[in-house]
């Protein structure tokens, strides 16, 4: 079949857009022709062999043998939206379920399917200790505030920092499906230690935790960028089928620690934790052989340098964790140092940028540092979710929806549902609005995420001033809060690593990338210096603590705001500064020399 090819099956056309590879083939899906506005057109890629006649009503593909397609160029009107994760949809009235899960995934390449499922057991544990670290720990354990809110914030430091550590043993001591795995036995038995619920165990078990968790993340990103090409049109649809992965595991480890928290039955949800964590490893056993390294340079070591490497990268996995241990039992010292090891990369960044000779590059790094200050702002009040944010919807809220108790845990999931259904929607407004002439851009998004997060913390302080007499907040401003924060996420997440891709220069972005990770782990830190300024619930009441909310949520709502106005002043400097044209220096420039025109 070639490019434009037109076929017609009953009440459905096909027009070939263009063939990827041997295996592979593009098409546009028209049914009950020759309605042009039908909802059920799509773009889909499908195997040859099924490209064949189909049920509308059903949606499916009935195989039939079609001949190998000849290697084409890609058409270029199709260039646009092959992006997707070419999948084959439905299966026939008799199919087995089995088979038709088999179907849904038969186009991607194999690992893929494996993957998504791994990511969603993988992130149940995470998804359990996020949520409840903080209840566990002034609740069970009897930790102060103060203590639990620091803990939780060095908990979000180590996990980001790990991740960059993660990415530089993955395939080079240790292949990343041997990190995977290692990471995600150290999670099993921290879990199992945590669920014992004694204050000696509860930090080794946190240690082995956070020291799997934050290894280990970037070995799954590893393991499927490894199953593309690098021309292979469905990668980025794998990694949105690889998100929405994370974001299943996320719901269901948000809803079961909410489902355990109601009877405060900790030792069974970190029971729950770890058979999700050993879910993962039997899952990445099964599929050993398919989730083997490519291009790593483990791969290219000698036998004898391999044996090395791979005892070093053990070395370092179960060294890590005394070292984590070491430091978790000193929270404040820990985030002393890491607050300061920020501020020293912080100042090399700055040095960098003022003794870099390229002046477009240069223009373009002070943008990212400038920006730098609107992420760090934005991501120190978004962490409060699960830790100051927290405390306050459970002391200080009222979470009965008519007769149902709203669980804690249960409201992060707000933010879930949100990033999953309003992602789409978000990138169909976007495209809508460019294409009516709107200019969006990296500076305007940044700006609006702040005075989002502004407007979520300043809305909280209402509800506390239209609390009842019990001093307790209508859970709606709660819910409000949430939303606002995760339409700013929206906004700043996905373009971050972008704009580091735009405008940073070669030799710097390892470093511009690393530092980017690093800002999300400083941010934790401040949330849980933020937290820390709650008042002590124990022995309170919610109309004696309310003042003191009122004025943090205020001060915390003004500081984004301002910082968010502050973006949005210097909007019009930020676009001069992010450019791609390079600049011609005075000297360079050559005098032209004006000839009248007769």
């Amino acid at each position: 079949m070639a490019a434009g090819e037109f076929r017609h099956f009953d009440n459905e056309a096909l027009v070939v857009l263009a063939p990827v590879n041997d295996q592979l083939v593009t098409v546009w899906r028209q049914s009950h022709v020759p309605t042009p506005s039908s909802s059920t057109r799509r773009m889909v890629s499908v195997p040859p062999n099924r490209l064949t006649r189909s049920n509308p009503s059903l949606a499916i593909w009935l195989p039939v043998h079609v001949a190998p397609l000849p290697r084409l160029r890609r058409a270029p009107f199709a260039s646009g939206i092959m992006g997707g994760l070419d999948i084959a949809r439905g299966c026939s009235p008799n199919e087995r379920p089995v088979n038709s899960f088999k179907r849904l995934f038969s186009a991607a390449p194999e690992g893929t399917t494996a993957l998504f499922f791994i990511q969603i057991f993988s992130t149940l544990g995470f998804a359990v200790l996020y949520s409840t670290l903080v209840l566990y720990a002034t609740k069970h354990l009897q930790l102060p505030v103060k203590v639990a809110t620091t803990l939780m914030g060095v908990f979000g430091a180590f996990n980001y920092g790990l991740h960059l550590f993660g990415g530089y043993l993955g395939g080079r001591f240790l292949s990343n499906r041997n990190l995977f795995v290692g990471g995600m036995a150290l999670q099993v038995f921290g879990c199992g230690c945590i669920a014992t619920g004694t204050l000696a165990l509860f930090y080794i078990g946190l240690a082995l935790f956070l020291t799997g968790s934050g290894l280990n993340v970037t070995c799954i990103n590893m393991m499927l960028t490894q199953r593309f090409t690098s021309e292979d049109p469905r990668r980025e649809g794998a990694f949105l089928w690889n998100y929405a992965g994370m974001n299943v595991g996320f719901f269901v480890g948000f809803s079961a620690a909410g489902y355990f928290q109601a009877t405060q039955s900790y030792s069974s949800l970190f029971i729950f934790a770890t058979l999700g964590n050993f879910g993962a490893i039997v899952l990445a056993l099964f599929n050993w052989k398919t989730l083997t390294d490519r291009n790593t340079t483990l791969l290219d070591a000698t036998r004898k340098q391999f044996q090395l490497r791979q005892l070093a990268g053990l070395a370092i996995l179960i060294g890590l964790v005394p070292v984590v241990w070491f430091m978790l039992q000193r929270p404040g010292g820990t985030e002393t140092i890491l607050k300061a090891i920020c501020a020293a990369l912080a100042l090399a960044l700055i040095y960098l940028t003022v003794r870099h000779r390229d002046r477009r590059e240069r223009r373009n790094m002070t943008a990212y540092l400038i920006l730098t200050i609107g992420s760090l702002m934005f991501w120190s009040l978004y962490q409060m979710a699960p830790n100051g944010l927290m405390l306050f919807a459970v002391h200080n809220v009222n979470l009965m929806i008519g007769s149902v108790e709203i669980q804690p845990q249960w409201i992060q999931n707000i933010n879930t549902v949100c990033i999953v259904l309003g992602g789409p929607l978000l990138a169909w407004v976007f495209t809508r609005m460019r294409a009516g002439g709107w200019r969006i851009d990296i500076p305007q998004q940044f700006a609006t995420s702040l005075l989002l997060m502004a407007l979520a913390f300043l809305i909280l302080p209402v509800g506390i001033k239209l609390a009842g007499v019990d001093g307790k907040s209508a859970f709606v401003w709660l819910f409000g809060s949430y939303v606002l924060q995760s339409i700013g996420e929206l906004l700043i997440m996905p373009i971050g690593y972008a704009m580091i891709g735009k405008i940073a220069p070669k030799q710097y972005q390892g470093i511009m990338m690393g530092s980017w990770m690093l800002v999300t782990g400083l941010a934790s830190l401040f949330a849980g210096d933020f937290s820390g300024m709650i008042p002590e619930p124990n022995g309170t009441t919610a109309v004696a603590t309310n003042p003191e909310y009122v004025k943090l949520f205020a001060e915390l709502g003004a500081g984004s705001l301002a910082v968010g106005v502050l973006l949005v002043v210097l909007i019009p400097f930020l676009r001069r500064l992010i450019t791609d044209k390079a600049e011609i220096r005075p000297e360079e420039m050559v005098t032209a020399t004006v000839v009248p025109v007769a």
